[in-house]
């Protein structure tokens, strides 16, 4: 960032001292990201958010909030642990007013770190294993996933949304009791749940002697319902890995979960496994299967399974956070600024996502052409590497007098041309980390 503005030859004290104390307040910039994001999205459409929790690697084992955590890039044969920060990020789905089953962009509007409590001596006092023990529930992972949820809805409604519903999708770490029993009014969750999960039909409204029940007869588990014959499939559209695709599913309706309470009556989504083949002509492959519940049993089964298909966006967010914004890279050990640097990262790659999606929603925005080895298909998502490019391209123009337009005409004049010499600006344009 100070090479970017040219103080990269000067101290650059001050700058660091930005992220110091209350100098900065990242929750603002984070309720500019949602406020923007809702004035994209129509009163008709869908408000449908992502969450999730991924790990910064840090070295310093003094950095605060730092602790062993997963990889998630291990092996699935053996677990492996690294030194990181934990944050969950929240991330607001853009998507087509006209067509559902379209391709939609995730925009960060929440980056919590989230650290755990840290052991206390062998030895310690009553009072302070006592202690321990109640901060380890509050700052359990799921507690500070829906404090966030909470907080998202308070949100929404401060801004003028708090008559729409909020879908929200999570994988299955968030599925449990602490989640589904705390919701907040007005939120549908989407989430994922084991193969072997327990549920239970209502019960039948004939009174009983004694009380009266509040679960029925068991359902058969989600993997027995895959494999059965008495629940059929039926074919629903949704958009994923760059396209429409047919997925088979079984809908069961109308059961109870005794891990989230008597409150919600849910709906079971088996998605048969998609096939696929690596090469043209290759040995068909298929996918493992999925199965999600969702707490609103009236939910259309075409929006409830793209909500979830667009969750993947926030896992996009992650890379591209990490590996392109540097995200996590910054060596700083104060205890603020911790949090706040990587914060204000995502905030960033928030806003240059934004605006990106409302310059070409008002017009085509001039872009420097695909190169030949990408698709060529105008309504792919744009990367972030594509924004940044664009970004240094009009920002150098500008500099230099010129329009970046000019330059964008004259490469695709020669896009088809051979042993054609490429402007030496090729390489400033096209650079990817």
């Amino acid at each position: 960032m100070l090479i970017a503005v040219g103080r990269q030859f000067v101290d650059w004290t001050a700058a660091y001292q930005i992220f110091w104390g209350s100098r900065m307040n990242t929750d603002k910039l984070f309720e500019v990201a949602t406020k923007v994001c809702l004035e994209q999205l129509s009163p008709s459409q869908l408000i449908v958010a992502h969450m999730d929790d991924t790990v910064l690697r840090k070295v310093g084992k003094t950095i605060h909030g730092t602790g062993w955590r997963r990889d998630p890039l291990g092996p699935a044969f053996h677990t492996n642990f690294i030194w990181a920060q934990r944050f969950i990020q929240i991330s607001l789905s853009l998507h087509d007013p006209t067509d559902l089953n379209s391709q939609s962009r995730a925009i960060p509007i929440d980056f919590h770190h989230s650290p755990s409590v840290k052991k206390i001596a062998k030895n310690a006092s009553a009072e302070d294993r006592s202690a321990f023990i109640e901060s380890k529930k509050q700052q359990n992972l799921s507690t500070q996933g829906l404090d966030r949820i909470k907080l998202l809805r308070a949100r929404l409604d401060d801004q003028g949304a708090s008559a729409r519903q909020l879908l929200l999708s999570v994988d299955g770490s968030y599925t449990n009791a602490t989640i589904v029993t705390g919701l907040p009014h007005r939120v549908t969750l989407i989430g994922r749940v084991r193969k072997d999960a327990t549920f239970n039909y209502l019960p039948v409204s004939e009174k009983t002697n004694g009380r009266h029940r509040k679960y029925g007869q068991p359902a058969p588990t989600p993997e027995q319902i895959r494999q059965s014959d008495d629940f059929s499939w039926q074919e629903v559209t949704g958009w994923a890995a760059g396209k429409k695709h047919l997925f088979n599913v079984k809908v069961i309706k109308s059961l109870k979960w005794r891990t989230a309470g008597q409150v919600h009556t849910f709906q079971l989504v088996v998605i048969r496994p998609l096939s696929y083949r690596k090469k043209k002509g290759g040995k068909l492959l298929y996918r493992k299967p999925a199965y999600l519940v969702c707490n609103d049993n009236d939910l259309d089964i075409e929006t409830l399974l793209q909500a979830y298909l667009w969750r993947w966006e926030i896992e996009v967010n992650f890379r591209d956070e990490k590996s392109t914004n540097g995200c996590g890279e910054a060596q700083v050990r104060n205890e603020i600024a911790a949090v706040k640097v990587p914060q204000f990262v995502v905030a960033m790659h928030a806003f240059i996502h934004l605006a990106d999606y409302m310059i070409n929603r008002l017009t085509p925005a001039v872009a420097l052409p695909r190169a030949k080895w990408e698709r060529k298909n105008i309504r792919l998502r744009t990367s972030t590497n594509n924004i940044l490019n664009n970004f240094r391209g009009c920002y150098l123009f500008e500099k230099l007098g010129k329009s970046f337009s000019d330059f964008v005409v004259k490469q695709r004049q020669i896009v088809n041309a051979i042993n054609q010499i490429t402007d030496a600006l090729n390489p400033i344009f096209y650079i990817r980390r």
